[in-house]
């Protein structure tokens, strides 16, 4: 399921300098934290946490065994506005019967200076919310009251969990600087399990052992001798035990920083995972927890809000038999079917792989979740006859997992599989197509499940390029006034990106908006092609005045080849890259562009051909230029042929763009004759 290069990376960990523990205790805010303006090491930091100390341990009570107990104490400085969102916290938790959660904010206070004196404002109860989400999940929301610039706020929060085989992450680092972070976790010699550290700075650890004791209280019945009476004897008996506690430090963690092509800075985030391996109690055999994929996925088929609700085709036999009369190859099957399902069933905007409303109410209701939509999809692909099954998958909002378990998984996508290979859909999507996945679908791999519990990894990335092609006519006059002609094609991701985000856009916004994003250039006669057909590619036309790319100087005409369609700068800037470079899908970029010269001048020189050749791990870039009659004609094509590029590949990638664009940024100089 992941990457193998996440796994080289993540262990190598750079150690950061800790000093002494401190006594950090909530209530005790200092006139220095409040007199602070800016970050000592970061002065563009919004805000920064103080400190954030968090104990977890396993606790027991006779009712229900042993459970989590989470206890999180936090300090945050307010430096600007921009930090207002940190006042904040929300705490999500898990509703569903016996393994039902329970949240409790309390030490909830904002703290100000005040005329040189330190005022103290406690949350009242109507800054505290707590809210369903869907029958699933539960969320406890505070919003501290009287912030300002310069404000530090303390919260403390208990999660107490029956779901002890899978422990909160810890996240050590943040999008603020972070000063003080530490976990404790205490572990019953009862309980194994797998750790796992993320990110690139590795906190220092520390083991202790403990000799700890738990009661069990009993009763028993018993007769009394001679009598039909019966008294209960009560008893309680101290079971010793060891207890593990690590706690893992880190002081001073700088904020990680959003960099350009990222999927989820979760995943590099400096972080702590776990998930229980194995129990062994007094008395007792060992019982092994950790897994593998496959046993995870056959126990999520098994059940009833998933597998079950697959089998059912009642609902939908009589409508789908109608719209498949006549229809015999498998491709057209594919794309009615999937086509009826998106204009059938509306998406919520809920994630998950488990039906939330089933798949009967979503179709009577036109309303349902990931789950009621793309299960609903696989089903009638099923009952047509064509080899489908349910693929789960991770958002990339959601991340990358390390272990085999339920919670990997947050989303629910349908797969066919032909001669020609797996066709993926994603049928909350209005306008994607076959195999054209949106954007959140596409984090490195799922895992399809068969009707025979078999199941595989799935390459979630596409293999297919995303096309933009524009074919654009040019005449230049000799007062530098560019007027063009543009054919601007989008094809597969491309296609789906811009219907995302433009079909719904007012034409004179997005019109205005290209006209700014374009060197202010006028257009004209702007129209759209297949909008609505998601088959083909989104194509617009227009014609356009530029008055500002060309410059005249001592009668030459300056101008760059791609107008301004060349990129500026490059996007990676850093120096050493330390996550890997996602697109999301390679890409094909292609400029075709006839340029006709003005009366009374010549080429005096034009740019040179060239060829960047960035390897298989990047791409391919090629300018072509000529001169013909008067007329210049110039093709710039762009290939970047991996979705993801490895940090190793970084300088390569970052030459690779830095060549294309000064290349596209040369001019062609015209001279007056």
């Amino acid at each position: 399921m992941k990457p193998k290069f996440l796994l080289t990376v993540f262990t190598a960990f750079i150690v950061v300098c800790t000093s002494n523990a401190q006594d950090f205790r909530l209530g005790k805010v200092s006139l220095q934290e409040l007199k602070e303006k800016v970050h000592p090491k970061d002065s563009s930091a919004v805000a920064a946490v103080l400190f954030e100390k968090a104990e977890n341990k396993l606790v027991y009570n006779q009712e229900n065994g042993f459970e989590i107990e989470l206890v999180v104490r936090a300090r945050i400085k307010i430096y600007k506005k921009g930090g207002y969102d940190l006042a904040n916290k929300t705490l999500r938790y898990y509703l569903v019967n016996n393994s039902r959660e329970k949240v409790s904010f309390s030490e909830v206070a904002t703290y100000n200076l005040v005329d040189g004196k330190i005022e103290k404002t406690k949350l009242k109860s109507d800054g505290e919310f707590d809210e369903v989400i869907n029958k699933y999940w539960g969320q406890k929301k505070i919003v501290m009251p009287n912030v300002k610039e310069g404000s530090v706020i303390e919260y403390e929060y208990v999660l107490h969990s029956p779901n002890i085989g899978n422990p909160r992450d810890w996240y050590f680092q943040s999008d603020i600087p972070v000063n003080y972070s530490e976990y404790i976790n205490s572990i019953p010699e009862y309980f194994v399990y797998n750790t796992n550290l993320k990110g690139f700075i590795s906190p220092k650890v520390t083991v202790e052992k403990h000799n700890k004791s738990l009661r069990i209280d009993s009763k028993v019945r018993v007769s009394e001798a001679g009598f039909s009476a019966t008294r209960t004897n009560f008893s309680s008996e101290d079971i010793p035990y060891t207890e593990t506690r690590t706690t893992y430090l880190v002081e001073n963690m700088p904020a990680i920083k959003e960099e350009s092509f990222v999927n989820n800075i979760r995943n590099y985030t400096t972080s702590l995972e776990q998930e229980l391996s194995m129990t062994q109690f007094p008395n007792s055999m060992p019982k092994m927890y950790s897994t593998n994929w496959d046993a995870v996925v056959k126990t999520i088929y098994d059940y009833e809000d998933f597998g079950l609700e697959l089998n059912k085709t009642g609902y939908f036999e009589e409508d789908l038999n109608q719209i498949l009369k006549g229809i015999t190859s498998v491709e057209e099957k594919i794309a009615v079917i999937f086509t009826f399902v998106k204009t059938k069933v509306k998406w919520n905007g809920y994630h998950g792989y488990s039906c939330e409303e089933g798949v009967r109410k979503a179709y009577k209701t036109g309303v349902g979740n990931v789950a009621d939509i793309n299960l609903m999809l696989t089903a009638m692909l099923r009952y047509s006859e064509l080899n489908a099954n349910p693929v789960l998958l991770s958002t990339r909002s959601n991340g990358i997992s390390f272990f085999p378990n339920r919670t990997a998984f947050n989303y629910v996508i349908s797969a066919v599989e032909t001669d020609k290979g797996l066709i993926l859909m994603d049928a909350t999507e209005k306008y994607s197509v076959p195999n054209v996945l949106p954007l959140r679908d596409l984090n490195w791999s799922g895992r399809l499940i068969r009707k025979n519990g078999s199941s595989e990894d799935v390459d979630l990335m596409p293999k297919v390029n995303s096309k933009e092609f524009a074919n654009v006519a040019l005449d230049v006059d000799n007062h530098g006034v560019i007027n063009g002609k543009v054919k601007l094609y989008h094809a597969n991701h491309e296609a789906l990106r811009f219907r995302q985000n433009h079909i719904v856009t007012n034409k004179d916004a997005y019109l205005e908006s290209l006209e700014n994003k374009n060197n202010n250039i006028e257009i004209n006669d702007y129209v759209r092609e297949n909008e609505l057909d998601l088959a083909k590619p989104i194509i617009e036309n227009y014609t356009f005045k530029d008055t500002k790319t060309a410059e005249i100087i001592n009668n030459k005409i300056y101008l760059s080849p791609l107008i301004f369609f060349s990129l500026r700068e490059n996007p990676f800037k850093q120096e050493v890259r330390e996550y890997p470079v996602d697109f999301g899908y390679p890409i094909q970029e292609k400029y075709s562009i006839t340029l006709k010269i003005p009366e009374g001048y010549e080429v005096e020189s034009l740019p040179k051909a060239m060829t960047v050749d960035g390897g298989e791990n990047i791409g391919m870039y090629k300018f072509v230029i000529g001169n013909n009659n008067g007329v210049i004609q110039i093709v710039s094509t762009s290939d970047i042929y991996s979705p993801i590029v490895t940090p190793e590949y970084y300088q390569v990638l970052k030459d690779f763009f830095q060549k294309s664009i000064e290349k596209q940024n040369e001019k062609i100089v015209l001279k007056k004759i």
